[in-house]
């Protein structure tokens, strides 16, 4: 997005009802473009869950009030993007910060280039491509992870290959992992856990064991899984390390910036 001689300053309106509850949470971040990492103007996030929404100012800031606990799930969505969604779940007066990135969407007959002349444009043939899409810079860290042998990973290609429909069904196979199951709910354990130890739930670098058990798959990017406090890297290493950890990369988590 490109302003010339023109500063652009858009009101954020943010949806608070009346009487809100002191133990409501708060989620405030910015909405980005995931090509170049700026921030999009007059994009709107919206919570299914209440009907609620925002709409972000000239830095791409929003500010979402007035939740309540619980999971919520968010739409966003501006003009010239492809819609977003991620779920999120929310402790009582939880103050979450959260940056959201939406694709940009080429208009159909252009290249999808700033200023392209159409008029020249020449169709090329189509090339096959055989080579995996990159992961994206967001992954360094895991790839990284995954090169030394240590730990067991799985990606999104992996998981809609396997038919994959649950985050318990990600890990059914893998070594050293088993379910509690009470109630009609499973919650992973680690074998060389103790008893009643559960894993560390790591989402998009942030720890999160609330949302992190019931992750919908939908949303899950990567899937790291350490057994044991021999398996967990450093950056993971903690009080409850030695119960194991798991960590999930979602559609939410935004790529790192360019140096």
């Amino acid at each position: 997005m490109r302003t010339t001689g023109l500063s652009l300053v858009i009101g954020m309106f943010i949806a608070v009802r009346p009487g809100m509850a002191q133990s409501s949470a708060t989620l405030s971040g910015r909405i980005l473009d995931a090509t170049t990492g700026a921030p999009v103007v007059a994009a709107t996030i919206a919570v299914t869950t209440t009907g609620g929404s925002a709409r972000t100012d000239s830095l791409g800031r929003y500010r979402l009030e007035g939740l309540k606990v619980g999971i919520h799930r968010f739409l966003v969505s501006a003009p010239g993007y492809s819609r977003g969604s991620v779920t999120l779940a929310f402790a009582a007066k939880e103050r979450m910060e959260r940056d959201l990135e939406i694709e940009p969407v080429a208009a159909p007959g252009t290249t999808g280039v700033v200023g392209a002349d159409t008029a020249r444009a020449q169709v090329l043939p189509k090339v096959p491509v055989t080579a995996d899409a990159a992961p994206g810079r967001r992954f360094t860290d895991f790839e990284r992870r995954r090169a030394t042998g240590r730990g067991q990973y799985m990606t999104r290609a992996e998981m809609e290959a396997f038919n994959v429909y649950t985050l318990q069904d990600a890990m059914r196979n893998m070594r050293g992992v088993k379910f509690n199951c009470t109630g009609g709910v499973c919650r992973a354990q680690m074998v060389r856990a103790p008893l009643g130890c559960p894993p560390e739930y790591v989402v998009d670098e942030r720890i999160d064991n609330t949302f992190g058990p019931v992750i919908p798959v939908r949303d899950i990017q990567a899937l790291e899984v350490y057994t044991g406090v021999s398996d967990v890297p450093g950056e993971f290493a903690g009080r409850n390390s030695g119960c194991g950890v798991i960590v999930i990369w979602t559609t939410a988590g935004r790529e790192p910036r360019r140096k």
